[in-house]
């Protein structure tokens, strides 16, 4: 394979030819440096998005026990993807990614898979994002203005919030960098005052023993492994995102080093954040059913409430609100970017329309409005089930999880014809690339099971129907676009990855 694809870019221009190496005449515009490409991956995983939004569903499929080990435990091996990831993306910066590195070392129809599930789980993220924005708006406007939070109500705040993120999005990618690295301070900042409120305030704290030991089980089913396993969705869910960096990495300078230093950065900074949350949280709590069975249908705002009452309760409401938006702007900025990437390719039903970049901004219009638009479909459920909720952050881990271990799991394939780029794990690439493929399957069966028992129409869990279903759209529509899809230099990349001696 040529040398090229191991070039290290030091400016915008050699960053440039990198790519033209790679196959792609540049578009997009860079503007976004490394603490950018960090920032955005950052926002995505929002551990005041992610935490906050599954909290509830973490009191109710193990309790505290769960939601803080489980959180160590799928932190760990999250670490350990995002690591053999990095290393795919420091060979092959580009937009399309996770389905570019797939087609590169697997040829058209792994990477025809790999895109299809990738944006899944990335319009799967927009819907779940968003709409837990929406949850915590309703119950600040509950507290405020005596607002019912209907699901009807909610969907429509949702709605709006589409539309603002959609707005934001079709500025120049100069302002969503900016955005992100405000947001980068906010959850961090956030975290360190809503922790520091928790413990400073209430006059009652939980034990330790109940925070790290309590085992609480309101799913239905009686088997407590499967309930365990089924509570590290709250954690598996939240660490999903750090394939944004890689995704804006045709707008990042020094994007082979920089790339793969926002996903892992990403990951061990909200890991650490992360728990410091939840155990904040935890300790807070004051009434555990009257948490689980809040009224206000957010339990981290039922605890907000109990503990300091309502004026704290809704400034720290601000803080997740504000969080979760922020999340929710670099999350259509990721899947917009998949979306003009793979319609670049030609993947795409109406590829020509959705690949089109504004020539004032450089950013791409139509495939941010077909993000937002999806991701409306995908949450319309919602408003007639209450447990879909649930089953839409499924679809983003079993989307988006799977699409990025396949690169990872074709680069173990490859063995030594792979040629890594400047950031590299060395002979520490197997072990860690074999554990997290491994992971990965695990977790994608898991996430299609049945959460609540009995199973009915109302708690059905959806998530493995529609992975069947992309699963099945895909191979029908490889038969019948496959062979117009084409991925430059890739197939020639791939064909020379074939030819070499191992």
């Amino acid at each position: 394979m040529s040398r090229t694809h191991r070039a290290v870019p030091s400016d915008a221009g050699d960053d440039d030819s990198h790519l033209q190496s790679l196959g792609y005449t540049p578009v997009l515009v860079r503007r976004m440096g490394a603490f950018g490409n960090f920032a955005v991956s950052f926002s995505v995983i929002s551990i005041l998005s992610g935490c906050m939004t599954l909290y509830g569903f973490g009191l109710t499929t193990g309790g505290p026990t769960v939601m803080l080990w489980g959180w160590v435990g799928v932190g760990f091996m999250v670490l350990l993807l995002g690591l053999a990831f990095a290393e795919v993306t420091s060979a092959y910066p580009t937009s399309g990614a996770l389905y570019y590195q797939a087609h590169t070392l697997g040829g058209p129809k792994w990477g025809w898979y790999t895109g299809w599930l990738n944006l899944l789980g990335l319009l799967g993220a927009i819907a779940g994002i968003d709409y837990g924005a929406a949850q915590f708006t309703g119950a600040l406007l509950q507290m405020q203005f005596s607002f019912t939070p209907t699901p009807g109500k909610l969907f429509v705040i949702f709605a709006v919030i589409l539309l603002l993120h959609a707005v934001v999005n079709l500025r120049s990618v100069r302002l969503v960098s900016i955005l992100n690295s405000i947001s980068v301070v906010w959850h961090l900042v956030g975290v360190a005052v809503i922790v520091a409120v928790l413990a400073l305030v209430p006059a009652h704290h939980q034990s330790a023993s109940f925070v790290f030991a309590h085992f609480a089980n309101g799913t239905g089913w009686h088997n407590p492994v499967y309930v365990s396993a089924v509570g590290l969705l709250m954690a598996q869910y939240t660490f999903s995102g750090y394939d944004a960096s890689a995704h804006l990495s045709e707008e990042t300078t020094g994007a082979s080093v920089a790339a793969p230093r926002g996903i892992v950065r990403s990951i061990w900074v909200s890991w650490i954040a992360g728990a410091v949350l939840l155990a904040g949280l935890t300790f807070a709590i004051q009434d555990y059913a009257g948490t689980a069975g809040t009224a206000t249908g957010v339990p981290p705002a039922q605890i907000f409430l109990d503990a300091i009452g309502p004026t704290g309760a809704k400034l720290l409401l601000l803080i997740v609100i504000g969080a979760q938006l922020f999340c929710g702007a670099a999350e259509v900025a990721a899947a917009s970017r998949m979306a003009f990437a793979f319609s670049r390719d030609g993947a795409l039903p109406g590829s020509a329309w959705w690949r089109r970049v504004s020539p004032r901004t450089a950013t791409p219009v139509a495939a941010v409005w077909l993000s937002v638009g999806v991701a409306v479909v995908l949450t319309l459920p919602v408003l007639y089930s209450p447990s879909a909720y649930a089953a839409v952050t499924s679809i983003n881990v079993v989307g988006i999880t799977p699409a990025i271990a396949i690169p990872v799991f074709l680069r173990l394939r490859a063995g030594r014809r792979f040629r890594p780029g400047p950031w590299t794990l060395g002979c520490w690439s197997r072990p860690i690339g074999v554990v997290a493929v491994v992971w990965v399957a695990c977790v994608t069966v898991l996430f299609c099971l049945p959460q609540v028992s009995p199973v009915t129409v109302d708690s059905f869990n959806y998530a493995g129907l529609v992975f069947l279903l992309v699963l099945v759209g895909a191979e029908v529509s490889f038969r019948m676009v496959g062979p117009h899809y084409t991925v430059p230099v890739a197939d020639r990349a791939m064909a020379e990855l074939a030819a070499e001696v191992v």
